[in-house]
């Protein structure tokens, strides 16, 4: 593509869009977000020596592009399907992929950190962070800002692409020139040799970096950057592929860091991720000339129970207030926001804060509901230990997207809560192996005086409708499915199920634990006493899982009872479909017999 001519690069984008456009109307994926950086995409490209210069993509739903011209054009059939191209950056799967993502708010970190390391090794290279408005509200990204301003000789930039707004008036000509002018050579010239002389006129040199602050921060908003230590350049269109291309050589010239802010549009060039850019950020399977969605049979999904539990106990109390890190739509909250936006608060990309928030909540008597994703909740474990867990505060967890995800794979698995969570003192961990449980477990989880958790698997569950009324049940207390013998099996969750299956094939005692913890001990050791094998059942790793927590309590009954802990396992699990993914980690009926039969043969 450099070898180019500028004047083509127009065509380059229009042929780009039109491919993502038609190759993510057969596979699905993240279409808006990479509709919105085409423009940017190829300059980046275009102006810089890539992969020698690092480009670091934040998040990665807007990467696709990027993918596209880095020589996965023929692979993009395969995206986010199993052993096919990731839908986020991945280092092992190309060289232009310089650090992997899925999490938001990293990429200024990252880069920072290989500028560091360009410097020490004497490496002419330009390090670039690209971050969306969104992610930037992450509080990691000021942290980085921080930082990277505080260093002056570092060859750092930092891309914001700002898709929360349209083209505005100022985004217009004298906008435009005002870029050009403070990103010029000739401009920075100037400055850096006007700085040398002065420096030793202080006085003088305090008053014409006031004088410099004050008219561009009265013309452009970049007073909050270039106090942090960057040299501010923008806001510039990030549809003008010119623009941005012109803007771009000169910041490559220039030194220390720079923040270029990009204002571009989501969706942009197809009318309907234009129109509705959250429907078409993640996308099935769609026809391209209507923009309609593939959409399979409704299944009433464990986020659906959430959110309807969340109104119909809102209703009933109005200390129920529902907290979210920007995920309002994929955990529920849509209904909620509407009838009770008072009690509602996204407070953005920003788990650590949601959760110290609901702390803040339960201090004065709210009873807060944190609504987040089991991988991102990974982010706020340090507050859920100090500022909830200790504290024994009034804080109900309900974790989505627990165990594995499909399409989006092992950054946004749920595959460690389970672990981390099961090891605080005040904390009740719960898992609902039905819709109707699930309903039940959120009830008792927000009636429990005291930090409680209910995590629950992306998609729907066995079908069994819930009751509409707000009833608990007894916490601690598991439930005896089938009676059986000489084998039991202890199935947390999403396993009951396969659980009932094998139980039916082996003959053997079926329990649906419901509780990580609390554990059942008394049923425990029941089954200890009546049994030749316990087997634990958990879509979470086997380290330090519920399989452990039972492991833990059965060393402490005077018996001996042969125990096998079936989980995930010690990797990472691929995307793919959910039903891969669980054949991946082992998990079917067909995998786990002959491991149980094994165990079977080898006590006798």
């Amino acid at each position: 593509m450099r070898k180019l001519d500028y004047a083509e690069l127009n065509q380059v984008a229009v042929e780009l869009r039109d491919f993502l456009i038609q190759a993510l109307s057969r596979t699905g994926g993240h279409l808006a977000a990479g509709l919105g950086v085409v423009e940017l995409t190829v300059a980046l490209h275009y102006v810089f020596n890539t992969p020698h210069d690092r480009l670091v993509w934040d998040v990665g739903h807007q990467a696709y592009p990027h993918k596209i011209l880095t020589g996965r054009r023929e692979l993009m059939h395969t995206l986010r399907q199993r052993d096919g191209i990731s839908g986020f950056p991945r280092r092992a799967e190309s060289e232009y992929d310089t650090f992997g993502t899925g999490h938001s708010s990293t990429s200024i970190s990252a880069a920072l950190g290989m500028a560091i390391a360009a410097r020490q090794e004497g490496q002419n290279r330009k390090c670039i962070a690209v971050i969306g408005d969104g992610a930037l509200s992450g509080g990691m990204s000021f942290e980085a800002l921080n930082h990277a301003g505080s260093i002056r000789d570092l060859d750092l930039i930092v891309i914001l692409n700002d898709n929360d707004m349209s083209i505005s008036p100022p985004v217009g000509a004298v906008s435009h020139y005002l870029t050009r002018v403070l990103s010029s050579r000739f401009y920075n010239k100037v400055r850096s040799k006007g700085r040398r002389v002065l420096n030793h006129v202080p006085p003088i040199r305090e008053l014409a970096d006031r004088w410099e602050e004050h008219m561009k921060g009265m013309v452009l908003p970049g007073t909050l950057w270039e106090e942090l230590g960057f040299n501010y350049i923008g806001p510039i269109d990030g549809h003008d592929l010119p623009v941005v291309v012109e803007t771009l050589y000169n910041m490559r010239s220039m030194s220390g860091p720079r923040f270029l802010h990009v204002v571009t549009q989501k969706g942009k060039g197809y009318g309907f991720a234009e129109e509705e850019p959250v429907t078409y950020h993640g996308v099935t399977p769609f026809d391209p000339l209507t923009g309609e969605l593939d959409k399979s049979k409704p299944v009433r999904t464990f986020t659906h129970v959430f959110g309807d539990w969340l109104c119909d106990a809102a209703a009933s109390d109005n200390r129920l207030h529902a907290i979210t890190p920007a995920m309002r739509e994929g955990s529920g909250l849509v209904r909620f926001s509407e009838e009770y936006p008072d009690r509602y608060h996204d407070v953005g990309i920003a788990e650590q804060h949601a959760v110290t928030l609901a702390a803040g909540m339960a201090c004065e008597g709210l009873k807060p509901v944190v609504a987040i994703y089991s991988t991102f909740m990974q982010r706020a474990y340090d507050q859920m230990i100090h500022d909830v867990d200790l504290q024994n505060l009034d804080v109900t967890y309900a974790v989505d997207r627990a165990g594995q995800v499909g399409a989006d794979g092992a950054t946004h698995a749920g595959m460690f809560d389970l672990s981390y969570c099961r090891t605080l003192p005040n904390m009740v961990v719960m898992t609902p192996a039905d819709e109707a449980e699930c309903r039940l477990m959120l009830q008792t989880a927000w009636e429990y005086a005291g930090p409680a958790m209910v995590r629950y698997p992306r998609g729907g569950g066995p079908g069994v409708s819930e009751a509409e009324t707000l009833e608990t049940i007894e916490i601690g207390k598991a439930e005896e499915r089938r009676k059986g013998e000489g084998v039991a099996l202890l199935a947390f969750g999403t396993m009951l199920p396969v659980a009932l299956e094998l139980g039916d094939e082996l003959g053997a005692t079926v329990i649906n634990m419901r509780f990580v913890k609390p554990l059942d001990e008394a049923l425990l050791a029941d089954v200890a006493a009546s049994h030749r094998l316990i087997v634990t059942l958990e879509e979470n790793m086997v380290q330090g899982g519920a399989g452990s927590a039972v492991a833990e309590y059965l060393n402490t009954l005077p018996q001996c009872i042969e125990l096998l802990q079936l989980g995930l396992p010690d990797r990472y699990i691929e995307h793919g479909t959910q039903q891969e993914q669980l054949k991946d980690a082992g998990l079917e009926r067909e995998q786990l017999l002959p491991l149980i039969r094994q165990r079977l043969d080898m006590i006798g």
